[in-house]
């Protein structure tokens, strides 16, 4: 297989000097996220890679939201000069949902997508030991006593379809608090009774949790008896996916010299070891399917806003 480096070279040869001038100096790769999920370790990687065929320092820098959605960390991607320095390493809700909660940097939306390059196991899970054991259990547990629910934020797309398949199912969580990990712990301390997270987060105690059901179309490999949000509530089908941004003044040679690396590194073996690994999605999906794919999710965010105001 060839080698980062030897991509690169190619790519400047066909791409000519002005692929050359680029990276001039230390990029980051802004992640909206605590360390340790998926999107992290896959963009560390990319980063890693990043490095190795430019020669320059690239390093993933952490901007968590403070339960609040991963909105600083765009803001900063927002604001930085548009030289391919500072690249955004975004969730589904950046794009989709960022412009429509007044956030002045967010909207219009500033960002163009260099590519999409994971789909999310992200599931609604409860203790093991918790009174249901399905969604439809749930349901009927709710109508009789509180259930409080833990996300990442309120309104980021996987509370909204929480939210929404509760809506669905004809009831509603008595409370629900925003952190910025939701793991094993979460779910131990009893702070909460249901949470909505990815994954990779509860993977240590999965013996010891309940996943009621996975957020997307397809089922996940290492969950494969819980239903998807799809199956019990068609209207609120949607994926969680995570993919490379920039400014919107992004040079084409600077976005085509990052895609260069980052598509190799998503599509190479460790990457997709990863994703055997974890039940994740870890692919290249060109930018502009992914604006396809942000336009298809803006209509069914706003199905599922109608539903709720109802």
């Amino acid at each position: 297989m060839r080698t980062l480096a030897a991509s690169a070279v190619a790519l400047s040869a066909m791409a000519g000097a002005a692929l050359a001038e680029y990276p001039e100096g230390p990029v980051e790769f802004v992640v909206p996220w605590p360390p340790g999920d998926l999107e992290d370790i896959l963009t560390r990687m990319i980063a890693e890679d990043f490095q190795e065929a430019y020669g320059v320092p690239a390093a993933v820098v952490n901007r968590p939201g403070g339960g609040g959605g991963p909105f600083p960390g765009a803001i900063e991607v927002a604001n930085a000069p548009p030289d391919g320095s500072v690249i955004g390493s975004f969730i589904i809700a950046i794009p989709v949902v960022g412009p429509q909660i007044g956030i002045p940097e967010l909207n219009p939306d500033p960002f163009v997508p260099l590519g999409n390059f994971l789909t999310y196991p992200f599931v609604i899970a409860t203790s093991g030991d918790a009174p249901y054991q399905t969604m439809e259990e749930l349901a009927a547990h709710a109508a009789d006593n509180d259930v409080v629910l833990g996300h990442f934020g309120a309104p980021l797309v996987p509370t909204q379809v929480t939210l929404g398949l509760a809506n669905q199912m004809g009831f509603s969580y008595a409370a629900d608090a925003a952190f910025d990990a939701l793991d094993c712990n979460t779910l131990a301390s009893g702070d909460v009774d249901v949470i909505n997270t990815t994954l990779q987060l509860i993977l240590p105690c999965l013996d010891d949790v309940t996943v009621l059901a996975s957020i997307g179309s397809e089922r996940i490999g290492l969950t494969p008896d819980a239903p998807t949000v799809a199956e019990l509530a068609p209207d609120l089908d949607v994926a969680l996916w995570n993919g490379l941004f920039v400014h919107r003044d992004t040079p084409q040679d600077i976005q085509d010299a990052i895609i260069a690396v980052a598509q190799e590194t998503v599509m190479s073996d460790r990457a997709q070891a990863l994703a055997a690994e974890t039940g994740a999605l870890v692919y290249w999906q060109p930018a502009a399917e992914v604006m396809e794919q942000i336009q298809s999710d803006i209509e069914t965010m706003g199905r599922i806003e109608e539903m709720l105001a109802e």
